[in-house]
């Protein structure tokens, strides 16, 4: 089988040139796309740490360190819960804020971009794929 003609390869491919290019354009405000999306996953009332790493799809360990850069950047504070001390909220500081707004605008402009380029049917079949694969990944063993 060429790698091509496998469901995981073109994902792959598309992915990492998609980092690539979100990588390029947060480089240009001394960010990441991991920081980006940690940016655009925070609510603005604060979001439990605990919660973001599951909202977002990514391990503890990647986010732990991410968090702690951008608490040392000023992106983020950490407030502990007054009613559970163990919880601890993420904010954004108002340098989050700003980097927020830019990550939103440049999702925004990549998806408008990319979604000019395709008919509503094409897109619509594309989220179909992409959501039963995602849930074929989460609740069937492929493996025996």
């Amino acid at each position: 089988m060429k790698p091509e003609e496998t469901i995981d390869f073109p994902i792959r491919k598309v992915w990492s040139r998609i980092s690539r290019l979100y990588n390029s354009e947060a480089s240009k405000y001394g960010g990441t796309m991991a920081i980006g999306q940690i940016l655009l996953s925070i609510d603005p009332q604060g979001t439990p740490s605990t919660k973001l790493g599951p909202k977002m799809g990514m391990e503890s360990r990647s986010l732990v360190r991410t968090l702690q850069t951008m608490q040392d950047e000023g992106l983020i504070k950490r407030v502990p819960c007054t009613d559970d001390k163990r919880v601890v909220h993420i904010h954004l500081t108002a340098k989050g804020k700003q980097m927020r707004d830019v990550s939103r605008n440049t999702v925004i402009q990549f998806n408008e971009a990319v979604q000019s380029r395709f008919t509503q049917k094409q897109l619509e079949s594309f989220r179909l794929v992409m959501s039963e694969l995602d849930r074929i990944l989460e609740h069937e063993q492929l493996f025996a």
